[in-house]
């Protein structure tokens, strides 16, 4: 396949990849799951109702009691708000019970969330029903939701499954099941594997072009342990990472985060610790070269150098879901200066690529697809509460980090190619 079919091709995938993940217009959408169980509709009622009198099961959960104020029923969760104390939500809950007939069922809204605003919840309703069956008994349980983007209904749905599969488990066994499949070590190394054998074939079905593909999933990781490391930094007490194939991986911090500071400097340290590795990466080429090391080591670095640069650069992006995007939205307070910093980066890396030797209408290309994903609708999550403000040193220090994040890997990016191209 000729390179430039291929990152054409890869370009391609990816953004459509990324508008059915996270723009698509999904719409308003019911997820409903049924399971059959050997127990009595009584007692698997007073267990699922969302203010049951057993909620042990529910690893999630903390504690369900009726709130007084607005006849509705409170549910603190194991999950901490900015503030590390457990997110806590009022349902507003309408019952249809039978008892003659053993039939149980509720429909509820959220009408408050300590976490996020309550515009996040407008469109959602859940609906959960009881029934005798058969040799026990049998549960729905549904939600209703407005989704934009496939991500947010796969995930809806992976939690709904997680929360039956616990319910059964601890009938069955009288322990809750934790955790998920997804997020278990296995499965990531699994999909990190499947991720690298997807790549290989646009960079050639050769030895070289697999060296690539394993570099590529390598470099992915170190940035995503770079989040992962500033989310531990602020105290997030959980932190994860879940490989997307094509995509890349998602570091997952612990709560929501709690200040403009923190956002930035938790977007910025993807790249920012994997520019650490440049000087040690060229540092070991340059030894190869005079023989301190092995002379085998020069090539695999100066590649390793070069995907490491292109990757975190195009992390960089000023676009909205890029950490570029991230960090410049929470320096500039006003748009005019939001459009004068993104314009800033946008230039560096325009020279970036002519200096790599990139043709013009290579540059103009990338820049047509780069306006492309910025005037690319996302949705967002509201938080209840603003975020807590930047100071001017924060800004300052932000900002130089990011530009200095930019400027070494742009370095290593050309001292890269002028070697191996040059």
């Amino acid at each position: 396949m000729m390179p430039i079919v291929s990152a054409v091709l890869l370009l391609t995938i990816n953004l459509g990849l990324l508008w059915l993940l996270m723009a698509a217009p999904v719409g308003r959408r019911t997820i409903t799951l049924h399971r059959t169980l050997e127990v009595s509709p009584e007692r698997l009622w007073s267990a699922f109702h969302p203010g049951g009198e057993e909620a042990s099961w529910n690893p999630s959960i903390l504690s369900s009691k009726p709130e007084k104020n607005r006849g509705g029923i409170e549910i603190a969760y194991s999950h901490p708000d900015r503030h590390g104390a457990p997110i806590r939500r009022i349902f507003k809950v309408e019952e249809n019970v039978d008892r003659v007939r053993h039939s149980y069922e509720s429909h509820a809204r959220v009408i408050d969330d300590t976490a996020l605003d309550i515009s996040f919840w407008r469109n959602f309703e859940e609906y959960r029903a009881v029934s005798a069956a058969s040799g026990g008994s049998t549960l729905i349980l549904a939600q209703t939701d407005t989704y934009r983007g496939l991500a947010g209904y796969l995930l809806r749905y992976f939690m709904i499954r997680r929360e039956l599969s616990s319910l059964t488990a601890w009938l069955e066994s009288g322990r809750p099941k934790a955790g998920g499949l997804i997020e278990h070590p296995v499965t990531q190394i699994c999909l990190a594997l499947l991720s690298t054998l997807l790549l290989w074939p646009f960079f050639g079905l050769t030895a070289g072009g697999l060296t690539i593909s394993i570099i590529l999933t390598l470099v992915i990781v170190l940035h995503e342990l770079g989040h992962m490391a500033a989310y531990r930094a602020f105290g997030h007490e959980r932190v994860r990472m879940i490989f997307v194939p094509l995509l890349g991986g998602i570091a997952i911090g612990g709560r929501p985060y709690n200040s403009r500071f923190e956002v930035a400097t938790c977007a910025l340290m993807g790249a920012g610790m994997s520019a650490f590795l440049v000087p040690v990466v060229i540092s070991v080429h340059e030894f190869s070269a005079t023989r301190v090391f092995p002379s085998s080591l020069g090539e695999p670095a100066l590649v390793f150098l070069l995907v490491l640069g292109a990757f975190n650069l195009l992390n960089l992006l000023p676009m909205y879901r890029f950490d570029g995007g991230k960090v410049l939205r929470q320096i500039f307070p006003t748009r005019s200066l939001l459009v004068a910093g993104s314009f800033g980066i946008t230039l560096l890396m325009l020279w970036v690529g002519y200096r790599i030797g990139l043709s013009s209408t290579a540059l103009i290309a990338a820049l047509s697809v780069f306006t492309l994903m910025s005037l690319m609708g996302f949705s967002s999550v509201k938080p209840r509460e603003s975020l807590d403000p930047m100071h001017p040193g924060e800004r300052l220090m932000a900002g130089l980090g990011l530009y200095a994040a930019v400027a070494i890997h742009s370095y290593g990016l050309v001292y890269a190619c002028d070697r191996l191209f040059g």
